[in-house]
């Protein structure tokens, strides 16, 4: 094929330039080539070319075609891989094809159909049917054979599927297109979107009973034996009713085991359900035994070693309850001289406890001075930390941070005890050099004492000999610490701001002490109109007269509180009481006890919303223990549920304690936008002590709710 080139093949829809060669010219002769038997030419390619020339083939194009109309019968013996073609012409059927060692081919089939795209006339149309044509071909010893070519003739028109055109020639090869016809799809007479073919299923099934059988009798020419006969005697006649009352016992019969089994199966239920309530019950017990136990043993350890101001609150109620359980026991007991001098013991042993209980305040003061300084460090020297955008904790630290940590590790070094002289030395140097970087009176102070124990500890002093000097150092160093203008971090700590005019706003005059204090040292109740004392001498006061206790109702106002978070509809009166407004309101209204079980433990106890509509307050409140209050929240209407006597009761304390809080100020502002009115008389002191306070029986009787409206 060297020397002779090929254009681009053909595609469908693409028709042949102007050649000077039309597509009927003959090819020209090729070199001579040795012949080839009828076997090697009759199992090549579906396509023939000529030798010597070049030619391309169309990717992904089908092979083994014949022309349109025709498809060649003799199948392929030998290798389908050799690339050849036959020329686009129309083959005569009456003469034989006769191949030339010239032409040098291999048939495979036969292309007679030439594409309309093209200028060669269209094939003729015949009739469907068979025809045979010869074509002889010379084998390789010389001789000649001929050869039966069997074509079906169809009406069926075949695609173009692409060819090749000669460069030099003109002529035009073409892919042969698949033998086989397309598939036929059956369709039979049955209709196949009628309804019965898609909603019935018909079956045609003939059936033949499994054997025939005769009977026969003895007759007159004709004897049957009857030795296997067998005799029927007729039992006795069931009639319908008879069939009713047997078919309706045995109903009866299943129904009785039918409810024995479902009567069983609820009894077990029950009895299950009883267990485990009895189990409950028991679990109960002990988790209130062991919370009480829990409850006790904190309180114990709070009086033994108190801490905090509610501590030591603790511990002065105890030593009123013993003072007047004492003074009970003297009075009931002694009279006269003997009294007196009793007295004057008990104040002497009262005395005693006092200044043991202050030794104890005094201690308390100084470790909590510890922790407090300890929690300003870590304070100061906290890195910044806020949530990031997937929901992770990211920290970060400033210079401003940085520089406290450095600050509190100088103080951790400096507290530091039981040091050689030489790592005293190494601490007071790093001291010293830290607070050079500022020059000021308080620096000043603090590196003439850093040189003053250094030249101590070189002439050898003893460490109890220091001790003073040391304190000094370390409380200026502290000051340091503090200062803003050192540390920047203490200035987002300090409660004293660092603008001096500042302090002149909100001064108040305590008329306890005599001292000017600022708002924030008053404790103010709801109902107060003025000032009054500070905290200090209220907490003085308390010590020495009223020595009241408020932890119990401290919790239970804190679990209020907690209760009505959860809500989330805005609750905000309960955030205006104090715990004595909450004592006031547990014992002098609601006796300190729980409406309906008479319980009084004030530790299992709380305030409930009446109606879970309306927000708390102590007109909309009922104490109940804590397993009341949770069986009692699920209650849409209480009114109906408790029944009326017990709800007239409900809504009478109710107005106690809408009378009382009413002169609070901000609650009667409240009351005045959000509540009507009530227009009623305030209770006697019969009613007060029956409704407000630890009398378990109420036997008063109580007016109709409308009349007290």
């Amino acid at each position: 094929s060297s020397g002779i080139n090929a254009e681009w093949p053909l595609r469908p829809g693409e028709t042949a330039a102007a050649e000077p060669e039309t597509a009927a010219a003959e090819p020209e002769p090729a070199p001579e080539t040795p012949p080839k038997t009828a076997e090697e030419t009759t199992g090549a390619s579906a396509q023939v070319t000529t030798e010597g020339t070049e030619s391309e083939v169309l990717p992904d194009q089908p092979a083994n075609t014949a022309a349109d109309g025709e498809t060649v019968v003799p199948e392929p013996t030998g290798s389908a891989e050799q690339d050849v073609s036959v020329e686009s012409r129309v083959p005569d059927t009456s003469d034989e094809i006769k191949l030339t060692d010239s032409d040098a081919v291999l048939i495979d089939s036969l292309q007679t159909n030439l594409s309309n795209e093209f200028d060669s006339p269209p094939p003729p149309v015949v009739e469907e049917g068979l025809d045979t044509i010869k074509v002889t071909v010379e084998k390789g010893d010389g001789t000649l054979q001929t050869l039966n070519v069997t074509i079906k003739q169809e009406l069926l028109a075949k695609p173009f599927v692409g060819g090749w055109r000669h460069k030099e020639s003109g002529k035009e090869y073409h892919n042969c297109f698949v033998q086989t016809l397309p598939k036929k799809y059956f369709c039979g007479e049955t209709p196949k979107h009628c309804r019965e073919t898609q909603t019935v299923t018909n079956k045609h099934v003939r059936s033949q009973t499994t054997s025939d059988t005769s009977t026969q009798m003895t007759k007159t020419g004709c004897w049957v034996s009857d030795r296997q006969d067998k005799i029927i005697v007729p039992g006795k006649y069931v009639t319908a009713d008879e069939k009713f009352c047997y078919m309706l016992r045995q109903v009866i019969i299943l129904q009785s085991y039918f409810r024995r089994w479902k009567a069983q199966r609820y009894v077990n239920s029950i009895r299950q359900d009883h267990i485990r309530r009895i189990e409950w019950e028991k679990k109960e017990e002990e988790r209130k035994r062991k919370e009480k136990e829990r409850r006790l043993k904190e309180e114990y350890q709070r009086r033994m070693q108190p801490l905090s101001k509610e501590d030591f609150d603790l511990v002065y109620h105890a030593l009123e309850l013993w003072r007047r359980e004492e003074i009970e026991n003297i009075n009931a007991t002694k009279s006269g001289p003997e009294r007196k001098a009793a007295l004057a013991g008990l104040m002497d042993e009262e005395t005693q406890l006092i200044a043991s209980i202050q030794r104890h305040k005094l201690i308390a003061k100084k470790d909590n001075g510890k922790k407090a300084k300890r929690g300003f460090l870590e304070k100061c020297a906290a890195p910044k930390e806020w949530i990031g955008f997937d929901g992770m904790p990211t920290k970060m630290d400033t210079p401003y941070t940085m520089r406290a940590k450095d600050l509190k590790m100088t103080y951790d070094s400096l507290e530091k005890r039981y040091l050689t002289r030489e790592e005293r030395l190494d601490i007071l140097l790093q001291l010293k050099l830290t607070v050079k970087e500022h020059d000021c009176k308080l620096t000043k102070d603090i590196v003439e004492l850093i040189d003053r124990e250094a030249d101590l500890l070189m002439r050898g002093s003893k460490e109890q000999n220091l001790e003073g000097l040391r304190q000094r150092i370390s409380t200026l160093f502290l000051q340091y610490i503090k200062t803003p203008l050192f540390n920047a971090e203490a200035a987002n700590l300090l409660k004293v701001p660092e603008d001096p005019s500042s302090l002149r706003k909100d001064i108040y005059y305590c008329r306890g002490c005599g001292n000017y204090l600022p708002s924030t040292d008053f404790e103010l109740t709801t109902n107060a109109r003025s000032i009054g004392r500070c905290r200090k001498c209220k907490n003085l006061d308390s010590e020495g007269r009223l020595r009241e206790d408020f932890s119990r109702y401290r919790s239970l106002l804190r679990s209020i509180r907690a209760t009505e978070e959860s809500f989330n509809d805005h609750s905000r009166i309960i955030f205006l009481l104090t715990e004595a407004d909450l004592r006031y309101l547990a014992e002098n209204i609601w006796g300190a006890q729980s409406v309906l079980s008479q319980w009084e433990d004030t530790y299992d106890l709380t305030l409930v919303r009446w109606s879970r509509r309306q927000e708390w307050s102590p007109w909309n409140c009922v104490l109940l223990t804590n397993e009341e209050a949770r069986a009692h929240s699920k209650l849409v209407k209480p009114e109906e549920a408790y029944g009326p006597v017990f709800t007239q009761k409900i809504k009478y304390r109710h107005i106690l304690g809408k009378q009382y809080f009413s002169s609070m100020p901000k609650l009667s502002d409240y009351m005045s936008k959000n509540l009507q009115s009530v227009n009623m008389p305030l209770p006697s002191n019969a009613e007060k002590i029956m409704y407000g306070g630890r009398k378990k029986e109420e036997k008063l009787s109580l007016p109709a709710l409308a009349e007290a409206q």
